[in-house]
């Protein structure tokens, strides 16, 4: 069909008949009119001469466009991440140091946003759920390969014997397996990695080099009451000088990162007394060394258990930090203790005292006795006043194990 005695062609997908136009009327009203029609489309058949070709309404392409964006941009983003991850490991393995790159504010709260509390207790479920008997030796097998753990130190090495994933996490080691040292007097509570250690300073202690968090926040703050093992606030003092009971005494602090295949438990450091508990819900972010040199205060953002009292040179205290699909934190001695539980609210702490009428002294643990579990691996901090001799006999980044000598006088 002619129109307008135009000669240029246009092969309509609705009808299959060819039209021919004037070259005058190519303009741009005609070409958004063409566009529209093409958006009005149906979902149809168009026959190509060789097979049918489906194609689709044109503003369902435009729906769509958001999609890919999104993917590609996030996709972007973390292959940037790894390639930075790799670039500062390369530098370090040539001696050079790499200032942190911290997160930023926006990108905390998308993290935090995350619900991992739901998806650590979803988890917790799962990992309770007994496993068929053919299929234990495969999936432990898959752990045992993914993250090095070794069995043969394990009480039971029949993979068999362990009923569900929360056992096998739980699993309990040989006793000769973790000789305690006699000889110092602080050992490591777990075994893991040391992320970092030293004095604490102006009230802030290290999360890894460079990279620090505030005491007050980690701890909370302080309440005058008669069972803690630390006097009241001052408003003259620093929050530090608030720990130090004994004059000539420092602040000490050491941070052990627990891997998905390390054990498990851990065990008190030293002899002490614990007379305070108290519980901070929070967010469950990953603890891993990377994200520790990322996000600023993690130790802070997170679930954690701070356990405190006393030993022979002033205050001591074991800081049991929750992780991503680690909301289960477990003490021996406190059943009374819930973490991840959905009855707690974000930002808020609950004390509770083990100095009763009936006991004036709070529990005493020996060196080496099991203290409690985490249900996957996370972080031990250790914060106690030491006189100024005390030396730690650890270099930042080593593997230690549940046992071994963390420091001494």
């Amino acid at each position: 069909m002619a129109v307008a005695g135009g000669r240029g062609c246009v092969r309509s997908l609705r009808e299959g008949v060819l039209w021919r136009s004037s070259p005058c009327h190519c303009d741009y009203t005609a070409t958004r009119h063409f566009l529209g029609a093409l958006q009005k489309l149906p979902l149809q058949a168009c026959n190509t001469g060789v097979r049918k070709v489906h194609t689709a309404p044109l503003r369902t392409l435009f729906l769509l466009r958001p999609v890919p964006i999104l993917l590609a941009a996030g996709g972007g983003y973390a292959g940037y991440r790894q390639y930075e991850k790799y670039r500062e490991r390369q530098l370090e393995k040539l001696g050079l140091e790499i200032p942190p790159k911290l997160a930023s504010h926006w990108e905390v709260s998308l993290y935090k946003s995350v619900p991992t509390r739901l998806l650590s207790r979803a988890c917790g479920r799962l990992n309770q759920v007994e496993l068929p008997s053919w299929l234990r030796r495969p999936v432990y097998s898959l752990y045992i390969w993914t993250f090095g753990v070794n069995m043969t130190e394990a009480a039971v090495e029949d993979l068999q014997h362990y009923r569900n994933l929360s056992e096998f996490f739980r699993r309990k080691l040989k006793p000769q397996a973790r000789p305690v040292c006699g000889l110092h007097s602080v050992i490591s509570p777990s075994d893991g990695k040391i992320l970092t250690f030293g004095q604490v300073k102006n009230s802030e202690v290290e999360q890894v080099k460079g990279v620090t968090y505030s005491l007050e926040s980690f701890l909370g703050p302080r309440a005058c009451t008669e069972d803690l093992p630390f006097p009241p606030a001052s408003s003259c003092d620093s929050f530090r000088n608030q720990l130090v009971t004994r004059e000539g005494n420092e602040l000490y602090h050491c941070v052990i990162y627990l891997a998905p295949g390390d054990y498990h438990c851990f065990h008190s450091p030293t002899d002490w007394t614990v007379s305070h508990r108290r519980h901070f819900p929070g967010s469950l972010m990953s603890v891993n060394p990377g994200m520790a040199r990322w996000i600023k205060e993690l130790f802070c953002h997170n679930e954690r258990v701070v356990l405190t009292g006393d030993w022979k040179h002033g205050f001591f205290s074991l800081t049991a930090v929750g992780a991503t699909n680690v909301g289960s934190i477990r003490i021996h001695f406190d059943q009374d203790l819930h973490t991840n539980s959905p009855s707690y609210s974000k930002g808020s702490y609950n004390d509770l005292s083990f100095v009763t009428h009936a006991n004036k002294e709070g529990i005493p643990m020996r060196k080496g006795e099991p203290l409690g579990e985490f249900n996957l691996g996370s972080t031990i901090v250790l914060i106690f006043e030491a006189p100024k001799d005390f030396n730690f006999r650890l270099k930042a980044g080593q593997k230690i194990l549940f046992g071994e000598a963390l420091g001494s006088l």
